[in-house]
This record gives C-alpha cells, sequence and structure tokens, in this order.
C-alpha cells in the first residue's frame, strides 16, 4: 500500500482530519453549546471585534459537519470595504480557517492569506473578500479544543506579537467562563 499525501481542491487543501470530533460534540451537548445564539457570546464577539478593530469577530463552536457562530459580530449591511456576510449563524466545516486551529490547537496568524496558498483558496476568501484572519483555540479543562475565537478583516493586517497574545488571553478568558457552565445547577 503506498502513501498518498493529500491532494489539493483547485487551490484548496482539504481540511484536516478531526479525530477529536466525536468527543468535542458530546462535550458540547454536555455545555449546552453550538446549538444556540447567546447574548453573552455575541457581545464577547463585539469587545473582540473592539478591542482588534475589526468588522468581523466570532465565537465559534465546530463539530463533525459545521461550525456554528454562537457569538458574531458582522455588519448588517455592506459598509466601506466590508461586505455583509449576513446573520448567519452555520458555516461548512471545510470553509474558513477556525476548523484547522480546532485540529491543530494552536492560533493562527494569516496577516495576508494570499500570502499562504494553502488558505489562500479558501471559499470565504472569494466569497467574502476575507484578507486576513486571527484565532486562537478554546480549550476546555479536560484537553479538548471546542471551538475559537476569531477575528478578520478584509484588508491585509500586521496583527503582531500583540495581536496574537491578546487572542490568546481572549480565548483564554472566555474558555474559563465556559467552564463555569458546568457548575451551574
Amino acid at each position: 500500500m503506498t502513501y498518498d499525501p493529500p491532494r489539493p481542491v483547485g487551490r484548496l487543501l482539504l481540511t484536516p482530519e478531526d479525530r477529536d470530533a466525536p468527543e468535542r460534540v458530546r462535550r458540547l451537548r454536555l455545555l449546552g453549546l453550538g446549538e444556540h445564539p447567546e447574548p453573552a457570546f455575541d457581545a464577547f464577539a463585539d469587545r473582540l471585534a473592539e478591542v482588534a478593530s475589526v468588522p468581523y469577530a466570532m465565537v465559534n463552536f465546530i463539530d463533525e459537519n459545521r461550525q456554528f457562530f454562537a457569538g458574531l459580530h458582522a455588519p448588517a449591511k455592506a459598509t466601506g470595504d466590508a461586505p455583509a456576510l449576513g446573520t448567519a449563524r452555520h458555516l461548512a466545516r471545510d470553509h474558513g480557517f477556525c476548523p484547522h486551529v480546532v485540529v491543530r490547537r494552536k492560533a493562527l496568524v494569516l496577516e495576508n492569506v494570499a500570502d499562504y496558498p494553502r488558505f489562500a483558496g479558501n471559499p470565504i476568501v472569494d466569497d467574502h473578500g476575507i484578507r486576513s484572519y486571527l484565532g486562537a483555540p478554546l480549550i476546555d479543562r479536560t484537553g479538548l479544543a471546542l471551538g475559537t475565537v476569531c477575528v478578520l478583516d478584509v484588508q491585509p493586517r500586521p496583527w503582531g506579537r500583540g495581536g496574537l497574545d491578546t487572542i490568546k488571553a481572549m480565548a483564554a478568558e472566555l474558555a474559563g467562563r465556559i467552564e463555569g457552565r458546568e457548575a451551574l445547577p
């Protein structure tokens, strides 16, 4: 038997295999996450967008087939360079960059998506004009990556070390809040 490396689909390499997905789904259900928008997560996404000065920010939980934005900050109408993504809370698992963050269990910094052939062909680049991404995993007390917090822009952004430190700190803060859900009756 020979090894076949992952093959690109167009310019896009397939989203990495997610062996933790079944356990993540169980954990999300136990915590009551990933099915409904929550005002606290929307407020957190608003705060992320404000801190990073970006048009888009999300609190994203990922299952085996899709991503769910339990927290979402996006312009309702197109503004300047930012196209309206609408209020859709679902995205296919093979769209965007968050599934890569969850599988890697590490923050991902894409200052200019076009500089990374692996990511440049992603549908959100062409369909929504996303040019930069900064995201960090939401890792719970069991060590499982439940999802991400992320910010996106339609312009390349020099996120730098400060941006990376900020997104990681905000992910850790939100992961701590999520842990509090288990203690609730």
